[in-house]
């Protein structure tokens, strides 16, 4: 067990893409992008992910580390997460998924 200010990440996304399939599952990362959107501007801002991150149990992320997760994000540079940023980053987040993608890519090339 950890500690009391420890965050313990456990990695659903493998069982979700069993389970709803892969067009299931990308349907569900699309909802949680709705959820976090700035509804006039259509992207994830610092202000909306702040805002209604709450909805997602993130109650106790400070601004830096809600900075640095839209950063990392952010592949165009304009300071928000569209929706193919944000699901490539809640897929980057998943490590099974990304070991998985790594071995179907090796997969796919060798036998090229």
């Amino acid at each position: 067990m950890g500690s009391k200010n420890e965050v313990v990440f456990e990695d659903f996304f493998p069982a979700m893409v069993e389970k709803l399939g892969a067009d299931g599952f990308m349907k569900e990362l699309s909802n949680g992008f709705r959820l976090l959107v700035d509804g006039e501007k259509g992207v994830i801002t610092f202000e909306s992910f702040k805002k209604k991150s709450a909805l997602l149990g993130l109650k106790e992320m400070s601004d830096e580390e809600a900075k640095c997760m839209l950063r990392e994000g952010d592949l165009n540079g304009d300071g928000a997460l569209n929706e193919m940023e944000f699901c490539t980053l809640m897929l980057g987040l998943s490590p099974e998924l990304m070991n998985d993608s790594q071995k179907l890519l090796v997969e796919a090339i060798v036998h090229f």
